[in-house]
């Protein structure tokens, strides 16, 4: 249907305006990758052109409609970082930027439409249309409208709206002579239109097909480029017909390749792991989220690794170039996204503003999942908390916060309450826990390679096994028969939490 020929660099000079691109979602339920890739996309090239990326609600489909769908698109392009330049709530001069607004201009057009010779009403009943549907499958032939209501006469028409009969409007498809010029996809094939019946284009209930009102919306908003998902490539050839009738100039057109599941399946809206609202539940950051979508459609200049690392949203504007974007379906990838998560996240604790409010996050984690009985309290002061954080980070032991609360690291909050039971006799055991407690009462901190070397000494002095006293001190300190090596337990609660553990589990021990 389309050939691809070699593509370096997209030159604007065709269009003289400014560039403005808009994401047109309807608010059918909320938004998923794939459209979220269409509006990363679409941001990237306006800023990239110093253009305006603009959000027009497209609610034409008003049975499917989900109540504050609309309101939570925008929120949710703001949170990602995707704030538009207009919108519903933006007004740029454009306005209104929500369809079932605009309805009186879809109206004017149809009519400009019908008395050019370009549209017709069609008065066929859903009876008909299904009938005319089943024989052609019955045929073989590919189903579509055969055009019955183009024959009828202006004086037919008029007795069929005296007789009060229900009507749409549809538009005359013709053949197109001039090719067809897609940015990622190259020529199209422009005889696309000719295995189509006429499309309809105001429906009986007064509201526009997508394929008007996509039309009439971006030549009144001046939409300079269409970037949208590779399932209305065969659908551009329609829109240019509409744009000839109007004598309009049609904007450039973009479109962008598929991303499928990890199993090669196509995405569903139906999927709820492809919201978006299912990511920031499971913890993922914006950053990351972008830095996935990125890899599935490419278009990024080799002097970003987009691979390996995560990069600003102005650092991606600058590398992005339309002319590489693949032509090819792109699969997502779970184990990459949690690795770009993890270093979102290294990024916002080694960022003093950020780590602050990830302090303020954790403390809550904590206190909703931890028993407050069982909370040792120096552990959720704010320099513990920090410390925390940072050797998380630095150790690469978390993709997400809320994984600072999970069983395994639950040593780090909960104070030792079960009895400890060791292959040492408990004298000597208790005799052990007291060594060690003076020696971290001497220390304000102490590394992981002093741990293994005091406890080695200690170890010596009471003629055990170096294994044997890091069973006791793990057990004394966490309650846990496994976890994190004890250097780094001892390391990461610091001399005097240590301490304090140990004296209570001296208690403990039988």
């Amino acid at each position: 249907m389309f050939s691809h020929p070699f593509r370096r660099f997209i030159h604007l000079s065709c269009h003289s305006r400014s560039v403005r691109v808009r994401f047109a979602p309807s608010p059918t339920g909320y938004i998923h990758l794939g459209g979220l890739r269409t509006a990363l996309y679409n941001f990237l090239f306006a800023k990239a052109n110093n253009g305006k990326f603009i959000l027009r609600i497209e609610d034409t489909d008003q049975k499917r409609l989900v109540p504050g769908a609309a309101v939570q698109l925008e929120t949710d392009l703001e949170w990602m970082g995707l704030s538009p330049d207009e919108s519903p709530i933006k007004d740029g001069g454009f306005g209104p930027y929500t369809q079932s607004k605009r309805l009186h201009l879809y109206s004017k057009f149809v009519q400009e439409l019908v008395k050019s010779g370009h549209a017709y009403y069609c008065f066929c009943s859903d009876r008909r249309l299904e009938f005319v549907k089943k024989e052609a499958l019955r045929e073989g032939a590919i189903p579509r409208y055969d055009n019955r209501c183009r024959q009828l006469s202006s004086a037919q028409v008029e007795e069929k709206k005296q007789q009060g009969m229900a009507s749409c409007v549809r538009f005359k498809l013709s053949p197109l002579d001039e090719p067809l010029q897609d940015l990622v996809y190259g020529n199209i094939d422009r005889s696309a239109v000719l295995h189509e019946g006429d499309p309809v284009i105001l429906k009986q209930d007064g509201y526009p097909t997508y394929h008007l009102a996509n039309v009439v919306d971006d030549h009144l908003m001046e939409i300079t480029h269409v970037l949208r998902g590779t399932e209305w490539l065969v659908s551009t050839a329609k829109h240019v017909l509409l744009y000839k009738a109007f004598g309009w100039r049609p904007p450039s057109f973009a479109h962008l390749p598929l991303i499928l599941n990890p199993d090669g399946t196509k995405l569903s809206k139906r999927q709820d792991d492809i919201r978006l609202e299912y990511f920031r539940k499971q913890g993922f950051y914006p950053e990351a989220i972008i830095g996935l979508l990125c890899l599935v459609g490419g278009g990024f200049s080799p002097s970003i690794d987009i691979q390996q690392n995560l990069h600003s949203l102005c650092e991606l504007a600058k590398a992005f170039n339309l002319g590489i974007v693949t032509t090819h379906s792109g699969r997502l990838d779970g184990p990459r996204l949690e690795y770009f998560n993890r270093l979102a996240l290294q990024n916002r604790i080694n960022r003093p503003e950020e780590i602050d409010k990830l302090s303020e996050e954790l403390f809550r984690l904590i206190h909703d999942k931890i028993k407050n009985s069982s909370l040792d309290k120096d552990m959720v002061k704010k320099t513990s908390l920090l410390k925390i954080l940072h050797w998380a980070s630095n150790g690469g032991r978390i993709n997400f916060l809320h994984q600072l609360t999970d069983s395994s690291m639950g040593f780090l909050w909960n104070s030792q309450e079960s009895t400890i039971v060791s292959k040492i006799d408990p004298s000597t055991a208790r005799n052990v826990l007291i060594r060690v407690i003076q020696v971290l009462n001497e220390r304000d901190r102490i590394q992981k390679n002093e741990v293994t070397t005091m406890l080695g000494k200690i170890a010596t002095e009471y003629n055990l096994k170096v294994k044997e006293v890091l069973k006791l001190m793990r057990s004394s300190l966490t309650g846990l028969k496994e976890g994190p090596p004890v250097s780094e337990v001892m390391e990461i609660l610091g001399p005097q939490i240590c301490a304090n553990r140990l004296g209570t589990s001296l208690n403990l021990i039988v």
